[in-house]
């Protein structure tokens, strides 16, 4: 297919296949870099959350990582099986659970800062750092912008 045939095929919306292709490619890119250290796409993101912070309880991980309960606890349980995390019960709260990093997954903690600084590194490419600011403005204010968008109701849905 040439560049004219794919352009011509896709929707006509730019920016929001612009945004779907940048996610889809950053995900391909960062799964692929964290394979090899035995985490998946979006585990990483709970180590550094417990590298940084201490443990949590899993509550405090899926409000902080706006995750829902049912795949926070996959990952938790993957990291787990992994060896990356322990999971205890709370000292303080019977119903709760409390995640805390391992010794062991410390050694797999600056190989995932790296591939955070490599991803960032490639995202930016040449992109002066005043680019890199409006870019970021313009990211921060379409992200406010679905946020506070209302999602009217499929057709049909009667509702």
């Amino acid at each position: 297919m040439t560049p004219s045939e794919k352009a011509a095929s896709m929707p006509p919306e730019p920016l929001t296949n612009a945004i779907v292709r940048v996610a889809r490619l950053h995900r391909m890119i960062a799964a692929q870099l964290l394979r090899p250290l035995g985490l998946h796409l979006g585990q990483e993101l709970v180590m550094m959350q417990l590298w940084d912070r201490g443990p949590q309880s899993q509550t405090e991980l899926v409000r902080v990582l706006d995750s829902d309960s049912a795949t926070m606890t996959r990952t938790v349980r993957r990291l787990e099986s992994g060896g990356f995390v322990r999971i205890r019960p709370s000292a303080t709260d019977k119903r709760a659970t409390v995640v805390e990093a391992t010794p062991a997954s410390q050694s797999v903690r600056r190989e995932v800062e790296r591939i955070w600084a490599l991803l960032e590194e490639s995202a930016t490419g040449d992109l002066t750092a005043a680019q890199q600011t409006d870019a970021l403005e313009v990211l921060r204010r379409i992200e406010d912008n679905l946020s506070s968008a209302t999602i009217p109701p499929a057709a049909g849905s009667g509702g």
